[in-house]
């Protein structure tokens, strides 16, 4: 995958630098041609000698020497890819602000290619609202971001800001940068999150989805190469991947009507929102006042959205619905399968440990109408959703 592959390492004044010398060793080892450009401040931490020995390529570092200088809009367009680990936090400001002190900022600004970064600093730092905010500055600039790790960090506190570890970035290129493009073409639409059901313009009856994992979902279906129609609820989730069209919604009638008018020209639907089953009849114009005595709100039944797109779903449309449950939970999903005329029922529990709402994990057993039942362990919800997008292809393509 890495071979012959163009990668710019960008390496900042951390600590954490020393790891960039195993990321250049396992880059070259798995084919990929590195460069290495780095800022003045990166030289106290690793050597530019072990860097270009290992890169096989002069590591660079300023603008210009006394014979001539880097032109760093041609390494901008040279990469496929550049990674900046570590990341600190003095070169992130700089980045979300637009400065150019540096060849590495230079670079950056030329640079024509995905940009990647692991950042790296302390706890405190990390945490800190100007680092925060700096971090969705370059998400909105389409840089992509690799986690923090939690441990020791160099002030000796444990916590959050350790860089990712070289295999980690490595993998993250291969998942994010590398994948293969194999649902190119195809459009898929996508729900995510809750819904709110309103009872006065205060109130309303909704439920604990955050949208994590119908966010994964999507984010994992562009990777791959689809357009993607992201039909979203009251949700904080964010995303800045390119490929991604979002629909914000509030009520599952609007969820209801925006799927079924996006679903015609679908190839794939993934019906992961938690939508509620019931809506008031009223919607009270003012605000309800609390009474001595009882309050009864009557509800209906909401449209079933999974079984209508089910009802009109034609040859060669791929519809994956999923399943919460808390007791008899495969046969639930079973029908469920039958009854909506899915080709696909992700099921999660609410007794497994790390699973269901609000997580950062789940844990997900998949059912499909041919038959095979796949069982998989406790997982992030990224990798969670690769699972999920590897069946789908493997059902679209069969």
């Amino acid at each position: 995958m890495f071979q012959d592959k163009k990668i710019l390492l960008a390496v900042t004044g951390s600590i954490a630098a020393y790891k960039s010398i195993l990321l250049v060793r396992l880059l070259v080892k798995a084919g990929a041609d590195v460069k290495v450009v780095m800022t003045p401040a990166a030289a106290a931490f690793v050597s530019p000698l072990t860097l270009s020995t290992l890169s096989k390529n002069a590591v660079i570092s300023e603008l210009a020497n006394n014979e001539s200088w880097s032109n760093h809009v041609m390494l901008g367009r040279w990469a496929d890819v550049m990674v900046v680990a570590p990341l600190s936090c003095n070169t992130l400001a700089k980045m979300a602000h637009g400065m150019c002190d540096n060849m590495l900022l230079a670079t950056w600004l030329s640079a024509t290619c995905p940009v990647v970064v692991a950042p790296a600093m302390d706890e405190d730092m990390w945490h800190h609202p100007a680092t925060q905010g700096n971090l969705q500055k370059l998400e909105a600039f389409g840089n992509r971001i690799i986690p923090v790790d939690k441990g020791e960090l160099a002030s000796g506190l444990y916590g959050d800001g350790r860089m990712a570890e070289p295999e980690a970035i490595m993998q993250y290129l291969r998942d994010h940068i590398f994948a293969k493009k194999d649902l190119a073409g195809k459009k898929a639409l996508v729900t995510a999150g809750p819904t709110y059901e309103p009872i006065d313009p205060v109130r309303f009856i909704g439920n604990h989805s955050s949208g994590k994992m119908g966010l994964a979902i999507a984010e994992e279906l562009a990777n791959r190469g689809a357009e993607v129609h992201l039909v979203l609820g009251p949700s904080a989730v964010k995303t800045t991947m390119p490929g991604i069209y979002i629909h914000k919604v509030q009520t599952a009638g609007q969820m209801y009507d925006t799927c079924m008018a996006e679903f015609p020209g679908a190839d794939i639907a993934v019906m992961s929102a938690a939508v509620a089953d019931y809506t008031p009849v009223e919607t009270a114009p003012e605000k309800i006042k609390k009474t001595s005595g009882s309050l009864v709100i009557e509800l209906t039944k909401t449209k079933d959205i999974l079984k209508s797109l089910g009802q009109v779903k034609k040859s060669g449309q791929l519809l994956v619905g999923f399943a919460l449950e808390t007791a008899n939970e495969r046969q639930y999903a079973l029908d469920k399968l039958a009854a909506k005329n899915a080709d696909m029922i992700v099921l999660n529990s609410l007794n497994d440990e790390g699973a269901g709402f609000g997580y950062d994990t789940n844990k997900v057993t998949i059912f499909e109408k041919g038959g095979d039942e796949t069982v998989y362990d406790r997982k992030p919800k990224q990798q969670v959703a690769k699972d999920i997008v590897d069946r789908i292809v493997n059902l679209l393509y069969v």
